[in-house]
């Protein structure tokens, strides 16, 4: 492991081990992307007291859904898996279409809605902190993400202990560790979420220029980090990290 690396990872496993010590209880949202593997590996191998969700859309791919049983495998654990409101769901595809997302920004952040951040406050619902794999260098409107903030959406704190990671950073822990990864990134992937949602990338475009690639450029967020404005949030840093 290079220097770097080594002092990023002993970093990230410090914030976890504060986590589970200051914020009890707290949870990793993942999104099975590498960023939430490194997390996985540092969370589970320390047999920290930190619990492991992710969100099934309904339309992710099979090769994303396929990581949730490689995960359970390899550390002999439990990924909770939270669902959309079956209900809800079946109203939305009747009147507007099993992609009606792809024909307005608003219709598509409804299904996101519906899909991604309704369940997600279920799976939030009576912890003190949520844990996610967010970098600043994912995308300019990321960069000002802090590695310890509060969070008034959802009203705790919210950690992301790779922020100041880059990408290499962590394709090199993830090949270090043999960790479980998503076979679409070796098809040009960089950031993936539902399959309807998400193509490949170039070298150089930037890593979730994928993402809802119809619309607009951007902030363009599924609503699990952004408040009531449809922008990213700039929480409340915390005094550890300013200090």
């Amino acid at each position: 492991m290079n220097q770097r690396l080594q002092t990023l990872t002993a970093a990230a496993a410090a914030a976890l081990e504060r986590a589970a010590v200051r914020h009890a209880p707290c949870v990793l949202a993942s999104s099975l992307s590498p960023e939430d593997m490194v997390l996985t590996d540092l969370i589970l191998e320390a047999k920290l007291p930190i619990g492991i969700f992710t969100l099934d859309t309904g339309r992710l791919h099979d090769e994303t859904l396929a990581l949730i049983r490689r995960i359970e495998e390899r550390w002999d654990c439990r990924v909770q898996v939270y669902r959309p409101d079956a209900a809800a769901v079946e109203a939305y595809v009747a009147r507007h279409g099993a992609n009606g997302f792809y024909a307005s920004p608003e219709l598509r952040k409804s299904c996101c809605e519906i899909r991604k951040v309704e369940p997600l406050r279920r799976a939030l619902a009576g912890q003190a902190a949520w844990i996610t794999g967010m970098r600043r260098e994912q995308s300019a409107a990321r960069d000002g993400i802090a590695e310890e903030e509060y969070d008034p959406a959802h009203g705790l704190w919210k950690l992301n202990p790779l922020a100041d990671w880059l990408e290499s950073d962590v394709q090199e822990r993830v090949r270090e560790r043999a960790l479980p990864a998503n076979r679409l990134l070796a098809e040009g992937y960089r950031s993936i979420g539902c399959a309807p949602c998400t193509r490949p990338v170039t070298p150089f475009e930037d890593p979730r220029a994928g993402r809802w690639w119809w619309e607009q450029s951007g902030e363009r967020e599924c609503g699990l980090h952004v408040g009531p404005d449809g922008r990213l949030q700039r929480a409340r840093r915390s005094s550890t990290e300013t200090a």
